[in-house]
C-alpha cells in the first residue's frame, strides 16, 4: 500500500514538473513591420511648384507661390493640350500687384530662373493704380484675365508687337477680335509714374516699355504662355485642373 501511494505521489510530482516547464508568462510580441507613408501625387506636385518657387527666387522678385502655382498648373495643361511648342517659358502679368510694382515675369522653368521682371500696364477702364475691372467685350478698354498663347509677330502703330490668342471662355477668348496684344508704350516708364503716381494705361493690352519690347517679344513668341492674374476675382478655367497638371509634370520634369 505504501509503494503504491509513494508511486503516485511521484508520477503527480513528475507531471507537474513537466507542465510547469511547458507554461510560459505571455510575452509581448514586437511589432517589426514598418510603417507605409503614402505619398499623394498632389503632393508631389505641390512640392515641385515649390521647388521651381524657390530655384527661381520668385518671392523675393514680389510674386506669390499661389499664382506661380495657377500660372504653372495652366502651362503644363496647356502643354499636355498640345497647344505650346518645346520652349519652356512662361509669363505671369500679377494684376494683384499696383502698376507702380514690377508686375511682369518672363521665367524659364528649365532653368529655374527669371529671365525679366519689368513694368506692364494695364487697360485704361480697368482702374487707376489698381486694375480691378476686367472685361472680354470689344471696345472695353479693359483688360481680360486668363491664359493666353502667343501667336504671330507683326509690326503696327506701335512697332514690332505680338498676338495673343486666348484659351478662356468667356474671359478672354475675344482677344483677338479686340486687337489685345503685347506691344511697347512710351507711358509705361518709371516717369510716367513719378508724374502720375501710376503707370499709364492701354486699351486692355498688356504694354511693355518700348525699350524693353523686342526684347520681350522675341523671348515669349512661338506659343508659349502668358498668365494674367487677378485672385480675387471669380476666375475659373479648365486649365487650373491639378490632378492632370500633376499627372503630366511628374511624368515629363523628372522629379
Amino acid at each position: 500500500m505504501n509503494k503504491y501511494i509513494l508511486g503516485q505521489s511521484g508520477l503527480i510530482a513528475i507531471a507537474f514538473f513537466f507542465t510547469s516547464i511547458a507554461w510560459k508568462s505571455p510575452t509581448k510580441v514586437q511589432d517589426y513591420s514598418k510603417t507605409i507613408t503614402v505619398v499623394s501625387a498632389d503632393s508631389v506636385y505641390n512640392k515641385h511648384v515649390d521647388g521651381l518657387y524657390q530655384a527661381a527666387h520668385l518671392k523675393e522678385a514680389g510674386l506669390s507661390e499661389p499664382t506661380f502655382e495657377k500660372a504653372l498648373t495652366g502651362f503644363y495643361n496647356l502643354k499636355k493640350a498640345g497647344r505650346l511648342s518645346q520652349k519652356s517659358i512662361l509669363t505671369i502679368v500679377d494684376f494683384d500687384q499696383l502698376s507702380t510694382k514690377k508686375r511682369l515675369y518672363i521665367i524659364d522653368l528649365d532653368k529655374k530662373e527669371i529671365l525679366l521682371n519689368t513694368w506692364v500696364a494695364h487697360g485704361q477702364r480697368s482702374g487707376s493704380d489698381e486694375a480691378i475691372n476686367f472685361s472680354n467685350r470689344n471696345d472695353s478698354y479693359t483688360s481680360s484675365l486668363g491664359f493666353y498663347v502667343t501667336g504671330e509677330v507683326y509690326r503696327g502703330a506701335h512697332g514690332k508687337s505680338l498676338k495673343l490668342d486666348g484659351m478662356d471662355d468667356g474671359f478672354n477668348d475675344n482677344a483677338r477680335m479686340r486687337s489685345i496684344v503685347v506691344h511697347g508704350a512710351a507711358y509705361v516708364s518709371p516717369g510716367t509714374i513719378n508724374a502720375l503716381g501710376r503707370l499709364g494705361r492701354s486699351q486692355g493690352c498688356p504694354a511693355v516699355a518700348p525699350e524693353l519690347a523686342d526684347q520681350v517679344i522675341n523671348t515669349i513668341e512661338h506659343k508659349t504662355v502668358l498668365f494674367i492674374n487677378k485672385s480675387k476675382e471669380s476666375y475659373t478655367s479648365k486649365y487650373l485642373d491639378e490632378t492632370l497638371a500633376a499627372s503630366f509634370a511628374l511624368e515629363n520634369t523628372g522629379d
